[in-house]
């Protein structure tokens, strides 16, 4: 009970600058009496508290878009904040008059989350070369990670299948936090089954906050084969999965309960991007994460780069590498400013063995 008020503090605390003085500012700046601030405030400030409490189940109807609008406020209000701090400025100098200033803000909010929707909604197929001496012709797959259908829609991830399809691979990698929310049946996800190529998967965290067994068991139904700290052989590829966990030492306490065949291309799937080097001590040649988003709205991008040492892109450890993908969906708001989600389709070309001079 003790840490379920302190959270709620916490919580409450983050309330005050994030929602409680830009709506009390900006009603202030354009001249709202008591009633009109009241009638404003009061839905956006307790906003948060009844999309994460009490609309959290709500996966279709007018809840579920009363919950996106209440996520479309949280991911615009960081940087409404960060522009009414400097607004502060000229208007405390005179040089705007508070009405001025809150038009200007609110007209640029509304752009703002207007271009960052659309962005959310539109994943590029990216493309990641790669090469290995393990391989005899080239190997095609595709990675989605971190859709989270709940926060998104059946249509969402028909589109993304479609992208799949298009991409001529050989098989596709899910990444975890695929689900986001409980209760999501077959029919949300039978996007699925027009998938043209075998799908592999492996659990993220948000998959562990829900209803994990009905999840896998919709998932296997709908063909999905799933990864759990497990191999399998696809071709000249060894593909394992690990079940995501907060534990620094999950990659190298995992693999170590494997078999590895190092004669084949490994392909590591995990959902988050730790455990580099355990992966490139255990031979495997590449891991594929997500679970950063990349911080999907600036300036979460900041802090993403200050948790995770490796938080997008190609690295590099000996012999291994690793991708983080940015993430195909979106967590929460619809949203991505400073980051794009992608479907990556990586082309692994055949590289061939150096000859040794006599």
């Amino acid at each position: 009970m003790r840490r379920r008020h302190q959270f709620l503090f916490v919580v409450l605390l983050m309330h005050l600058p994030l929602f409680a003085y830009p709506i009390l500012r900006l009603c202030y700046w354009l001249g709202l009496d008591g009633w009109q601030t009241a009638t404003v405030f009061l839905p956006l400030f307790f906003s948060q508290i009844l999309a994460r409490v009490y609309l959290r189940h709500a996966n279709s109807g007018v809840i579920f878009w009363l919950r996106r609008g209440a996520d479309l406020w949280l991911g615009i209000s960081p940087l409404l904040l960060g522009m009414l701090l400097f607004a502060e400025i000229p208007v405390a100098l005179g040089w705007l008059t508070g009405s001025t200033a809150a038009y200007v803000l609110i007209s640029v909010s509304l752009v703002l989350l207007v271009f960052s929707v659309l962005n959310a909604y539109s994943p590029s197929l990216v493309k990641v070369p790669l090469s290995s001496a393990k391989l005899n012709s080239t190997l095609r797959f595709v990675q989605i990670t971190d859709v989270h259908i709940g926060s998104r829609s059946a249509a969402f991830l028909a589109r993304v299948i479609q992208q799949v399809n298009s991409a001529n691979a050989q098989f596709l990698c899910i990444t975890g936090d695929f689900i986001d929310a409980p209760g999501i049946g077959e029919e949300q996800l039978s996007a699925l089954r027009s998938c043209s190529i075998p799908i592999y998967f492996t659990i993220g965290n948000h998959e562990r906050y829900e209803d994990l067994d009905e999840i896998l068991h919709r998932l296997e139904r709908l063909g999905v084969e799933l990864l759990r700290s497990r191999t399998v052989t696809h071709g000249a590829v060894q593909l394992i999965g690990i079940d995501d966990s907060e534990h620094p030492g999950q990659v190298e306490r995992e693999l170590a309960k494997l078999k590895i065949d190092t004669d084949r291309f490994v392909l590591l799937l995990y959902h988050r991007p730790h455990g580099l080097a355990d992966a490139a001590a255990a031979g495997v040649d590449l891991m594929i994460c997500g679970h950063t988003h990349n911080g999907q709205i600036v300036p979460f991008n900041l802090v993403v780069r200050r948790v995770f040492e490796q938080s997008v892109g190609l690295f590099r450890e000996g012999l291994t590498q690793l991708y983080v993908s940015p993430g195909t969906g979106t967590w929460g708001p619809v949203m991505r400013l400073g980051s794009r989600g992608e479907v990556t389709l990586f082309e692994v070309q055949p590289l061939a063995a150096p000859v040794l001079s006599r």
